[in-house]
């Protein structure tokens, strides 16, 4: 895990300052960015086999509104400590979570919260807002893993997982984006675990069994030609955790990672304004 008080992320953001937290179980590595007078914190809740390094363009578009922006590698992840993409229990990865909003607030006192979470982190986000709903302002899903994953189902059926790693070109119309995935050191380019597979089924169940939300506002973002984490599985998970003051879009043609998409800008701006809407 690195020491560096501050480093520069792959997407070439403005320099953030590094931290880290005492997990469930291992070190995290965690992330700041802050703006000289923020008015809100945006707390990142990044994707399977990725890291929060990836979303400094999304953090400097968040500072750049005001928010002081706080992210987590999740254990096993990015500059985590722990083995590589093993997750055992995501509740465990909630509780890791709520380390950093904990954090966040001391450092941020009587600042509203806003949580942002992308694919897996869409996962994630889901479940802390049907346990902490009650204290967020909003909540923005990316790309969300909601109610049935083909992936994982097929994964949980299978005998022997196999080595087959994400497709690139599925993650963004723009080929950059791809080529900086392929060549990030710090994303896992290798199998799932089985016990990680075990895990995101058990969460999915958990979120649509615990039901609606309706304590925060969320939002739902994704792109209709989503090929790893296909809207009609979605669709079925939002259909029953939506509540009152939720909302959706879909943008035509747009990949996985709509924050990385070719109307990036489009997105972010959506995100911004649901955000205003909720804020005090």
């Amino acid at each position: 895990m690195s020491a560096d008080p501050a480093f520069t992320d792959s997407s070439g953001s403005t320099e953030d300052t590094a931290f880290t937290l005492a997990g469930h179980s291992v070190m995290l590595a965690a992330r700041r960015w802050e703006p000289e007078s923020p008015r809100y914190i945006a707390l990142l809740c990044h994707g399977y086999g990725e890291h929060s390094g990836r979303y400094g363009y999304v953090a400097t578009r968040l500072t750049s509104d005001g928010a002081v922006v706080y992210a987590i590698d999740h254990i096993g992840h990015g500059l985590s400590d722990g083995q590589r993409v093993l997750v055992e229990n995501f509740e465990d990865v909630v509780h890791d979570f709520r380390l950093l909003d904990v954090t966040a607030r001391r450092e941020h006192p009587g600042l509203p919260v806003v949580l942002i979470g992308h694919s897996m982190g869409g996962m994630i986000a889901a479940r802390y807002a049907q346990i902490h709903g009650d204290e967020l302002a909003a909540v923005v899903l990316s790309g969300p893993v909601l109610g049935k994953w083909a992936t994982v189902d097929a994964l949980f059926a299978a005998d022997e997982i196999p080595d087959t790693p994400i497709d690139p070109s599925t993650l963004s119309r723009d080929p950059e984006v791809g080529r900086a995935y392929v060549d990030d050191p710090l994303v896992w380019h290798g199998p799932f675990k089985r016990p990680t597979v075990e895990a995101l089924k058990g969460c999915l169940d958990t979120i649509t069994a615990a039901g609606t939300v309706d304590t925060v506002p969320a939002l739902w973002l994704h792109g209709s030609d989503d090929s790893l984490v296909p809207i009609d599985g979605t669709t079925t998970g939002w259909a029953t955790f939506a509540g009152r003051g939720s909302s959706s879009k879909v943008y035509p043609g747009a990949r996985h990672e709509i924050f990385n998409e070719t109307n990036r800008d489009e997105v972010l701006g959506d995100v911004l304004d649901f955000v205003h809407e909720q804020l005090p």
